[in-house]
């Protein structure tokens, strides 16, 4: 029997109970996985306070992990006991061992880390995914970034750089704003001191900017669409402040603007999509492109306060716990 933490109802982190936790030994299509590194995500306190529906009546959250491959059941073929490997899931990785299909793991490269793969699973392929179809990016763009210093927005800057594209963030402390500067941003606004839809204005001397991608959603969605230039896309992938209120579809009507709120599962729905993503993400990751490189890491067991210091937005960069 290995450990897991548990909810049984929704609330704060407090709900978080560590606990036994069966682990089945692999069905048809199936790994075991013993994890060695596990991602803490927005998605996590969603599910965990009851924001996003559970589909059993107790809940383990996470979203991301990496692990060694311990045993694979009937019909698997691609992967071997003692594979590295990694995955992306709604929730289920806050646990020391985990039976899940092998059409949700892709083998890790040499060149990645358990850490660093754990740490970007969702993060990393959230943030390919942003830059390749969301909105495809092109070089000359100016786009701006929420949270750019977060574990997300630290990839986005590196990631925008690496395109050609002039990128703008917004951070809430001086550390945030530097560390921003650092991966990848022309501009950082510390929008605890300045409007930062005044300084976009500002700073692209008022042509706004191509895309915004947005994961703080309600304290910030108005101020991204006048951000924005004619015919700009809002991308809402998250919402840290709480969710949407108050928005209308003739809101775009200000410069025929275009918005989507998209999910990264649909993006990765099919295993060829979640292959050629993680190809994307991993030869950059491998070459420099980007650096996952602000990782903090926590005991397991240290699940609940983790998610206090993520909802505080006191975190920089990405969590992992470790088993």
């Amino acid at each position: 029997m290995s450990k897991g933490l548990v909810a049984a109802t929704p609330g704060g982190p407090e709900v978080l109970s560590w606990e036994d936790v069966e682990t089945p030994a692999p069905g048809e299509g199936e790994v075991a996985v013993r994890h060695t590194a596990i991602g803490v995500n927005f998605i996590d306190v969603y599910f965990r306070s009851g924001l996003y529906p559970w589909p059993e009546a107790t809940m383990i959250p996470g979203a991301e992990a990496a692990g060694v491959v311990e045993a694979v059941g009937p019909g698997v073929a691609d992967f071997a006991p003692g594979d590295r490997v990694a995955y992306v899931a709604r929730h289920g990785a806050y646990r020391e061992r985990r039976t899940i299909a092998a059409r949700h793991l892709v083998k890790l490269p040499d060149a990645i880390s358990d850490v660093v793969a754990a740490s970007v699973m969702l993060k990393g392929l959230t943030a390919q995914y942003l830059v390749t179809s969301s909105y495809p990016v092109r070089a000359g763009d100016t786009v701006l970034v929420h949270a750019a210093s977060g574990g997300v927005g630290l990839l986005l800057g590196q990631w925008l750089k690496a395109i050609g594209a002039t990128a703008i963030g917004t951070a809430g402390t001086a550390q945030k704003v530097e560390l921003a500067r650092r991966h990848g941003y022309d501009h950082v606004i510390n929008y605890r001191e300045r409007d930062f839809a005044a300084a976009v204005r500002e700073i692209t001397n008022g042509k706004g900017c191509a895309a915004v991608y947005d994961s703080v959603g309600n304290d910030t969605w108005r101020g991204s669409l006048q951000s924005l230039k004619r015919f700009g896309m809002f991308v809402n992938f998250g919402q840290s402040s709480g969710m949407i209120q108050g928005f209308a579809l003739s809101d775009l009507a200000a410069g025929s603007l275009s918005a989507n709120r998209p999910m990264l599962f649909d993006y990765i729905a099919e295993r060829t999509d979640l292959e050629r993503r993680c190809a994307d993400l991993f030869g950059r990751l491998a070459a420099g492109d980007v650096r996952a490189d602000t990782i903090s890491c926590r005991p397991l067991r240290d699940a609940a306060a983790a998610h206090a210091d993520l909802e505080a937005r006191r975190t920089v960069g990405a969590t992992v716990l470790i088993p």
